[in-house]
This record gives structure tokens, sequence and C-alpha cells, in this order.
């Protein structure tokens, strides 16, 4: 049902903790496959994906939306999940990521879902973290709230430009509002 894409940057602690998270959605059979795509090349994600059985991508890219934009053309699966190095989904998501996805094929209207955003109870509160609370209330969310997004809606407006700055903000912006739903299900970022 789901590929999850997951950008590196060459540290373990990260891709290990998104991928624990992942572990009860794999076992449910919500997740086909997860592909970790790393442009680091320093053997550390390589060693991560096959010990977890997941997918390694290396690539030579300018940017994350760059690596975004190549595990999505290595993903074999109808619906896409990007998902930051970091991100640990709470408990319930399987269920409202099914309950979604069984929602759009119903309606046969694109729409696409990030998760609602928590801060880690263990991390200093700094104004660096009030900014982005700030941005994410006037702006809508950011790329570290992931993306749930069916492949062909994906391709129809064109994916992460692999080029461009900020790609995951363009992404969204480009989604918009009305069609992206945000679901109830957290997501926490861990460093």
């Amino acid at each position: 049902m789901l590929s999850v894409i997951i950008p590196t940057e060459g540290v373990e602690q990260t891709a290990v903790a998104t991928l624990a998270a992942l572990v009860p959605g794999a076992a449910a059979g919500v997740i086909r496959e997860v592909l970790l795509v790393d442009r680091t090349r320093n053997g550390v994600i390589e060693r991560v994906a096959d010990v977890a059985g997941c997918r390694f991508i290396g690539f030579d890219g300018p940017s994350q939306g760059a690596a975004l934009a190549a595990g999505a053309l290595q993903a074999r699966s109808p619906w896409l999940m990007f998902l930051p190095a970091g991100a640990v989904l709470e408990t319930g998501w399987i269920e409202e990521t099914t309950q979604f996805i069984q929602a759009v094929a119903s309606s046969g209207r694109d729409r696409a879902a990030v998760f609602r955003y928590a801060r880690s109870p263990y991390a200093n509160t700094a104004l660096r973290d009030i900014v982005w609370a700030v941005a994410r209330t006037l702006a809508g969310p950011l790329g570290d709230q992931g993306l749930l997004i069916a492949r062909v809606h994906y391709d129809r407006i064109g994916g992460y430009p692999p080029q461009a700055r900020h790609s995951e903000a363009r992404l969204l912006r480009r989604l918009g509002r009305s069609s992206r739903t945000m679901l109830r299900s957290r997501i926490v970022m861990v460093s």
C-alpha cells in the first residue's frame, strides 16, 4: 500500500528512530517498502538499510528535495509517505493513514495529508522553536510534518522540484489548503 521515503544525511540515530516507529506499520501490512535515500555515501545508512530490510538509494544531488524526488522515482507503491529522518509517528497513525487512503479512494478527489507536529518533550525550548511554531500557524505545515500522497496525485502536480530551494514548502503550497488534510496523528522530531 505505502512506500515510505526517508532522506538521510548519513546519520544512523535519526534514521533508526524513524524506522523503529514504522515497524508496527510494516507488521500490519500497511508499509510495502521503506527507501532510505542518502547522498553522503559514508556507508552508515547503507548498513542500516541492510540490517533493517530497507532499500538503500545513494545519489548525488544538491538538496533534500532532490533526495525526495529520487526516492519517489524508485518507489513501487501507489501511495507515498515522505518522512524526514528523526520523525517518530505516534501510536494510531496506522489506522488513521488507512482510513485516509480509503476515504480518498472512495471520494475520487485528489487529497494529501500531513501529520500534526508535536515538539519532543525532551527538547529544549528555544527562540527558534517559537519562530517555527508561528511559521506553522501562519504558513501552514512544513516539510518536517511528513506527507502522505497518492503517486498519481504526486506526479500530476509535478512532485518535489529537485533543483529548487525549499522544495518541501513549494510542494505543500502547490497542494494548497483545500486539497491537504491535517491528520490527528502527531509526528515528533527527535535529534
